[in-house]
């Protein structure tokens, strides 16, 4: 009993130790959260990864064991600042849906989708791609999103709505080519695409705002439906890439058309011909990510862009999306010219013009 009794308690220092280490790495900013539990967990065989392992735990729990483990066994087991923080601001890991990853908790009311979980947050809805163990875009995923697609969009409330992952590893990392080369109907094939099409469209037409939340690979139609989002929030571990050239064929969901309009005509034409893919550093200088933040930031600063966007006149936000970038300048003047009329007599706007003089916040009505 005293053996086993020892052998537990080598077992948990010898976790305890590793899980400071990983956090201080982390906090130090020597590595991202994502590349210390996949180091962890093909090098030394720890599964899941020392900050998974935490999150499933509790990270309120993980703090109490490490002050205790402090006092017994010496300040090489003193909690780091992050897990204090993390502590602090309430995201104890998976039982909140936030900790050093990210997790859904889909929305009980709702007939979640077989690839697809749909979350709400007050005026913010969250799509969680959900397909393990990579997200690949498949048939069925196209059909769920469009059918979360219609539901958010039947939602008045729902204002901003963010892209995330439930897999910390990667975001989407491109087509399922197995499941597309089975379907041998071109008909078929040609109404999935316009589905595909029709839907990301949907969402740039539309007058609620959408951030995607690149946690990790974006390839192929990953990269293509960050896109279609009208901003990406990048985490530093992320990366974005069209990498189609190489199997023989090109971008099938807007890559060759809504990639130029973000980093220019010549890096596009690079992206989509290399294949290679680039970091979040680089899609933020190119203008691809709109932010790039630490990994365990990534879903609050999604969150925060999010209930921002939210939080601005619906009607101004509509118009805003619908006239921006027209492709002809005098094109683009009638469109604004017009679009400004229509805020400028809606009901949002009278209450944003009083809200102002009267140093109040404005309450929007989306009229």
């Amino acid at each position: 009993m005293e053996a086993a009794t020892a052998e537990m308690t080598v077992v948990e220092r010898f976790q305890l130790k590793a899980f400071v280490e990983a956090v201080m790495l982390v906090d130090e900013g020597v590595s991202t959260t994502k590349d210390v539990d996949l180091g962890m967990m093909m090098g030394a065989g720890i599964l899941p990864g020392p900050l998974a392992r935490a999150d499933e735990a509790g990270l309120d729990e993980m703090l109490d064991r490490l002050e205790l483990a402090q006092r017994e066994w010496g300040e090489g087991f003193a909690p780091p600042l992050l897990l204090r923080r993390l502590v602090n601001q309430g995201r104890l890991g998976k039982k909140t849906g936030q900790g050093f990853f990210f997790y859904p908790r889909a929305d009980e009311d709702f007939d979640q989708k077989e690839t697809i979980l749909l979350e709400t947050r007050e005026e913010t809805a969250i799509v969680w791609l959900n397909r393990p163990p990579t997200n690949p875009i498949s048939p069925q995923m196209i059909r769920d999103v469009t059918a979360v697609w219609d539901e958010i969009e039947s939602r008045d409330a729902v204002r901003a709505v963010v892209f995330a992952s439930s897999n910390f590893a990667v975001f989407c990392a491109g087509a399922d080519i197995k499941e597309f080369t089975k379907m041998t109907d071109p008909a078929a094939g040609k109404e999935l695409l316009d589905g595909g099409h029709g839907v990301l469209r949907r969402m740039e037409q539309s007058g609620k705002v959408t951030i995607a939340a690149v946690n990790s690979l974006a390839l192929g139609g990953g990269s293509e439906l960050s896109m279609a989002c009208d901003f990406r929030v990048a985490a530093e571990s992320a990366s974005f890439g069209q990498p189609e050239i190489n199997l023989g064929i090109i971008p099938g969901f807007g890559g060759t058309q809504r990639l130029a309009r973000l980093v220019g005509e010549g890096k596009a034409l690079e992206m989509n011909l290399l294949g290679d893919p680039v970091s979040a550093a680089q899609a933020y200088e190119s203008g691809l990510a709109n932010e790039v933040v630490a990994d365990h930031e990534l879903f609050d600063t999604a969150l925060a862009w999010a209930r921002k966007l939210g939080g601005q006149a619906p009607v101004a936000v509509e118009q805003i999306k619908s006239v921006s970038a027209k492709g002809d300048l005098d094109e683009g003047i009638e469109a604004e010219k017009g679009g400004f009329a229509t805020a400028f007599s809606s009901e949002d706007a009278r209450e944003g013009i009083s809200a102002f003089l009267g140093k109040r916040k404005a309450r929007w009505s989306g009229r």
